[in-house]
């Protein structure tokens, strides 16, 4: 969570991966560079099999997130509980570390007195909605996900709408995989909304394989690229002031 930033991957899918690099592996890459993979698993008349319920369990709890199987018509309320969730995880997994620093021994917060803990808890709520929040969306646009989409689309616009209540500021991207020509394909860069979807879903082609694993790569990368992003306007606002 450096420089106040909550780091999640949103990976929406309704079947396994069937190209490419173990996607649990690379969730665990996430992880360990401060991000946290959630992965919801999607499902409309019929059913995702084990292993398909095992992966998108395997790639949340290596990614330090959450899992969850849901029908289309919950979707929007679970995209929703899963981001609110994974950002109290994050939040409390940081307050746990800073504990554990301070008394020399593993603490968490239900170890601290009941007047202590919830002055913890009331901070950890306030950081909540004030830390900024960058989420990169991940959607599978396999052959599987052709009617599931339009509520995809509408789940992700409510999460837009939903997260402006936050004091912090928000920024999300999102890709589509698979990509035309590669494993993933850029349909919009960090913005605070995502309104734009409108128009972009009703673009899509769903079709061809599920390259989960070089598709979460591709997600990580896109961290770099905010970070790029910031540093460069950062940069530029230095310019004007010294040319000022």
């Amino acid at each position: 969570m450096s420089q106040g930033t909550i780091k999640q991957i949103l990976l929406i899918t309704d079947g396994c991966s069937n190209v490419g690099e173990n996607p649990a592996a690379i969730a665990a890459l996430a992880k360990e560079q401060g991000m946290t993979v959630n992965v919801i698993g999607v499902v409309e008349n019929d059913r995702i099999g084990n292993q398909g319920i095992a992966e998108i369990e395997a790639i949340a709890s290596a990614g330090g997130g959450f899992s969850r199987i849901v029908y289309t018509q919950e979707l929007s309320k679970t995209v929703q509980m899963v981001t609110r969730q994974a950002m109290t995880q994050t939040i409390y997994g940081v307050v746990n570390r800073e504990l554990s620093s301070i008394f020399g021994e593993e603490k968490d917060i239900h170890d601290l007195p009941p007047d202590k803990r919830g002055e913890v808890i009331e901070v950890v709520d306030d950081l909540g909605e004030t830390l900024k929040l960058n989420i990169c969306v991940l959607v599978d646009t396999s052959a599987s996900m052709r009617h599931k989409l339009p509520m995809v689309k509408e789940s992700l616009v409510d999460l837009s709408l939903s997260m402006q209540a936050r004091i912090g500021d928000n920024a999300f991207a999102l890709l589509a995989f698979p990509g035309k020509r590669k494993d993933t394909e850029k349909l919009i860069g960090w913005t605070p909304k995502i309104n734009e979807l409108t128009t972009i879903f009703n673009k899509l082609s769903p079709g061809g394989v599920t390259p989960t694993g070089p598709a979460l790569r591709d997600a990580m990368a896109m961290f770099s690229l905010e970070r790029s992003k910031r540093r460069w306007l950062r940069d530029d606002a230095y310019n004007e002031e010294s040319s000022g």
